[in-house]
């Protein structure tokens, strides 16, 4: 609903979050940009405190249409720069104004894409001052070792947004990133919502998990609160959605108690390879 984006990010920089993560294709950037700017004039904060991450969708790969379309999320947000600009997906749709674009039969029109064209006009992105960072997203170890191998890099992405959560812990990823310096920026570290035209609902919801609710009881903490300090501890940047005022906060107060070794490995043997979004596309 209109404006309960607004509200929620409003509710967010008051509680301590720092980190927004947005992109073009969410609809919701002009009430991101509104809460930033507000909360700016209030004096709650600076616009250098905040860091802001926005997404090239996938109909934007060709060289020439990045920094474009990067220019018109600025202009959405009314900033001056992003803080990160990621590469949101490593896979190309056609080019125009269709978001999804299909074609009679129903089925997504793809585009050839040459990844590091495309990382080469990120990089003029970030020589311009209008990104500060840049990095991607859904990447595979193929894929980041195609940009970090590439002739003439200039800069390496400093991210790779992944799903990473208990059930879905990216062991060998979060090791090839590491020895790279690209930090892991976990989606879905809650799981997620069970919406079916996104999300494979046959799994099992992460936050009933057992040993989660066990563990969360000793600290007196929730389940969702356990598996975001399980993240964190394990060098994870994690992005938790919520519109819900309460859960906001709760999420947040996560840095007043810390897991045992043992509950780490506890947390770890949870893994089951499910991956909530599947990105069927």
């Amino acid at each position: 609903p209109k404006g309960s984006c607004l509200e929620s990010v409003k509710i967010a920089i008051d509680t301590g979050y720092r980190h927004i993560d947005g992109a073009f294709v969410y609809y919701n950037e002009h009430e991101v940009g509104q809460a930033i700017r507000e909360k700016i004039a209030e004096g709650r904060i600076k616009r250098e405190d905040i860091f802001y991450c926005g997404k090239l969708w996938n109909t934007c790969h060709p060289p020439e249409l990045v920094r474009p379309t990067l220019e018109k999320t600025l202009k959405i947000l009314q900033l001056d720069y992003v803080d990160l600009y990621i590469i949101e997906l490593p896979m190309a749709f056609k080019p125009g104004d269709a978001i999804y674009p299909k074609d009679e039969n129903g089925k997504f029109i793809y585009h050839e894409t040459d990844l590091c064209a495309t990382w080469e006009a990120m990089e003029a992105c970030k020589d311009a001052g209008l990104a500060k960072s840049i990095g991607v997203s859904n990447f595979n170890r193929r894929q980041l070792e195609m940009i970090l191998n590439k002739p003439g890099l200039k800069y390496k992405p400093v991210s790779n947004q992944v799903e990473c959560h208990p059930y879905f812990t990216q062991p060998k990823l979060l090791e090839f990133c590491r020895q790279h310096d690209i930090v892991i920026v976990g989606y879905s570290p809650l799981g997620t919502s069970r919406d079916e035209t996104w999300v494979n609902v046959s799994s099992p919801p992460l936050l009933k998990d057992p040993v989660l609710n066990a563990i969360g009881k000793k600290y007196n903490k929730t389940a969702a609160q356990v598996a975001l300090r399980f993240s964190i501890q394990r060098g994870v940047v994690v992005i938790p959605k919520s519109f819900n005022p309460q859960r906001i906060r709760e999420n947040f107060q996560i840095f007043d108690f810390s897991l045992t070794e043992k509950e780490m490995k506890e947390i770890e043997a949870l893994n089951k390879n499910v991956r909530y979004v599947e990105l069927l596309m």
